[in-house]
């Protein structure tokens, strides 16, 4: 039987790859005399690829990526008001508020007394843990685990830290890298609710026929659980 229901935080409660991609356009803006958006695009994802084993996610080490990628891509002609503006950035990102997806407190709202809800987040601890207070839906969640990285042994960890047998376990996400297919592999279930932008570096091919229920809203999911 389900009891423990987790749910994803960026992009399936509240917008983060928006934030990301506004930002990305403005860094286009930025060095666009030296290079085209295309390559800038390339160089950034790459930089963010050779460094997530140092930062880790999250919009600091996205800042300092951008950075090294401007530098870079100027052949370090880039100066220190060009920075600046690179550092203005990344603060604007961490300043900009964290208001909830349509749907996402009135289903939480409704599934809070059938399930003991979990949230599952990756993602700089500072970082998440201020957009779970601006968002205003941390008093939903019984518990809160903000980890480096998703993948089978992060969530094995998890069930086995708070008792939960992966037969009563739900997870409910936007990534089907990281949300769905983990979980599935130790045998528990997921949800997938897909978000209009994607992370390449979170894109995997799907299967034509998905093995787990895909949702446009997360205002459907307490009548797929009630179905199940």
């Amino acid at each position: 039987m389900l009891r423990t229901l987790a749910f994803d935080a960026d992009d399936t409660l509240w917008h983060n790859e928006t934030h990301y991609a506004e930002t990305q356009e403005a860094f286009r803006a930025l060095l666009r005399p030296f290079h085209d958006a295309a390559w800038i695009d390339a160089r950034l994802h790459d930089t963010e690829m050779r460094n997530l084993s140092r930062y880790g996610y999250g919009i600091k080490g996205f800042t300092l990526s951008m950075i090294e990628t401007a530098l870079e891509l100027t052949e370090d002609r880039l100066d220190g008001a060009g920075i600046g503006q690179v550092v203005a950035l990344g603060k604007a990102m961490l300043d900009k508020p964290v208001e909830p997806l349509p749907g996402v407190a009135e289903a939480l709202q409704a599934l809070a007394g059938a399930f003991d809800l979990m949230l599952i987040t990756k993602g700089d601890l500072f970082d998440q843990e201020t957009k779970l207070a601006k968002s205003g839906l941390g008093g939903c969640f019984s518990k809160v685990e903000i980890v480096s990285e998703k993948d089978e042994a992060t969530y094995a960890a998890i069930l086995q830290r708070h008792g939960i047998r992966p037969a009563a376990f739900a997870m409910v996400g936007n990534s089907v890298k990281s949300d769905i297919l983990p979980v599935l592999a130790l045998g528990a279930r997921a949800v997938h609710i897909p978000y209009h932008l994607t992370w390449a570096h979170e894109v995997v091919a799907s299967p034509e026929e998905s093995p787990f229920p895909v949702l446009e809203s997360i205002r459907e999911l307490p009548a797929l659980l009630a179905s199940w």
